[in-house]
């Protein structure tokens, strides 16, 4: 392991700078890590949500990603939107004989409800990428997507969670800020049957846009720099919340968050 964790993000671009590959290189240079990237898909994105995506072509995802790994190496690789099957094939590729380990963020749905997931990728990726990986981050849905099952409320959740982990062999954080009620519960669970599970109160806010990504980064971090799964997330878990917090408070939907958590290390001279 280097001086410096690495962390290389294959993910969709955001140009409202929220969410994505963008979220993602926040969240790990704040965790003190190096962010290097693999795009897999240009968005047209605002805080309202997604009007456009152009996919990159499948083979520049897997040279992306080869380049990285070849030159710089990575402690951790963290994915996010895969687009379609061809994507997740070519990751699939270009990761073949890489002992990295794989933090899994299956992302399904933007906020805003547009679909960032083909339905011929979720099979490839449940049935392929999924038992690669060290930690996999659903939320409510996505766990509903993957395990069949209705996630209505906190206990079905960590049924469900313990399914996807016995039958993938990763350990699966499932986030229950989707389901209802003023207290949100996640869990972390393990094939073997560990579990450690949060309960916090929900942070008012309507500047959520990036929150799963920018977790799944963070805790990617603390792994790459040897944190134990079970702390690593509880410190991802407390900066998420901080930079609710801290959101600048711009845009007319879903806003970004305060990466930053508003302290800027070199103020502007005005």
């Amino acid at each position: 392991m280097t001086a410096v964790p690495r962390i290389l993000s294959v993910a969709g671009s955001d140009s409202s700078g929220g969410a994505g590959i963008q979220a993602d290189i926040k969240s790990i240079t704040m965790m003190g890590g190096h962010a290097m990237t693999a795009v897999t898909a240009v968005t047209v994105q605002d805080s309202i949500g997604v009007s456009e995506i152009l996919p990159i072509p499948p083979a520049i995802v897997a040279a992306q990603i080869r380049a990285v790994l070849d030159d710089l190496g990575a402690d951790m690789i963290k994915t996010g939107m895969l687009v379609d099957a061809a994507t997740v094939a070519a990751l699939l590729e270009a990761i073949e004989g890489d002992e990295t380990p794989l933090v899994v963020d299956p992302v399904m749905v933007a906020k805003g409800g547009a679909k960032l997931l083909a339905d011929d990728a979720v099979a490839l990726m449940s049935e392929r990428l999924l038992p690669q990986a060290l930690l996999i981050t659903p939320n409510a849905p996505e766990l509903g997507v993957l395990t069949g099952m209705t996630i209505a409320d906190p206990t079905t959740a960590r049924i469900a969670a313990l399914r996807l982990s016995r039958r993938t062999g990763a350990m699966v954080l499932a986030k229950g800020g989707h389901l209802p009620g003023d207290t949100v519960v996640d869990w972390l669970v393990a094939r073997d049957g560990r579990v450690a599970h949060w309960e916090e109160s929900r942070i008012d806010s309507r500047n959520t846009h990036g929150t799963g990504c920018t977790l799944a980064s963070a805790i990617a971090t603390g792994l790459a720099a040897g944190m134990e799964v079970w702390n690593a997330v509880d410190r991802a878990r407390a900066y998420v919340r901080a930079a609710i917090q801290a959101a600048p408070g711009i845009g007319k939907g879903h806003g970004p968050l305060g990466h930053a958590l508003g302290r800027p290390h070199f103020p502007v001279d005005r």
